[in-house]
């Protein structure tokens, strides 16, 4: 289970934040990133990485967490993620978060290998989101707000299964993907959606 050992090794410095990300490798929908400055005093009890989680325990952490933490939210939109590719999208979508806590941090603790190029002083933590008490609450915040986004999408682009896959890479959303087309919120710069888009458009010509 995630601890506080990297927080309780910064706190000296001030409030520490953890941050991580959601919606990186999907096909379709917005990557978001959530930043999280938990109160020690505070701390909803089984916070652990969103992956080891089931929705409805995400639901509730997240709720419990925006209670009685400080949080702040990023999102690239698709738009941005084809235009500035999926990876410096999630370094923005980062840096959104951190800018939107209402209490600045002074250090800042980001899952994965490299954090983004901003003011903070950070460290990137490898498997944070399973070792970082804060990182784990931020993949929860995250990954819950971001299904949330995709599931109210669904309901705007029917067929694509996006309230089940989220916009993942799924047999059934590939084969909408052959069928239906693209919508909108597709990732254009990623290949499958590329080629599909350029499959159904000449199906579409054929016709």
């Amino acid at each position: 289970m995630p601890d506080l050992a990297f927080e309780t090794r910064h706190a000296a410095r001030g409030p520490v934040a953890g941050v991580d990300e959601a919606g990186r490798g999907p096909l379709a929908g917005p990557v978001v990133a959530a930043a999280v400055i938990l109160d020690p005093a505070c701390i909803p009890p089984g916070i652990d990485d969103s992956k080891a989680l089931s929705a409805a325990k995400r639901a509730a952490l997240s709720a419990a967490i925006l209670g009685c933490a400080r949080v702040g939210i990023g999102i690239c939109s698709v738009e941005e993620i084809d235009r500035l590719n999926i990876f410096w999208a999630t370094m923005l979508a980062m840096t959104r978060a951190v800018a939107a806590l209402d209490l600045p941090p002074a250090y800042v603790l980001v899952d994965g290998n490299r954090c983004p190029d901003w003011p903070h002083a950070s460290e990137a933590v490898v498997g944070g989101d399973a070792r970082c008490l804060s990182i784990a609450a931020a993949s929860i915040v995250a990954k819950h707000r971001r299904d949330c986004m995709m599931a109210e999408l669904d309901a705007a682009f029917p067929g694509y299964g996006w309230a089940s896959n989220k916009g993942y890479a799924a047999r059934a959303h590939q084969e909408a993907l052959r069928t239906l087309g693209p919508t909108p919120h597709h990732r254009r710069s990623f290949a499958p959606v590329a080629q599909a888009e350029l499959a159904f458009g000449s199906a579409v010509g054929r016709e």
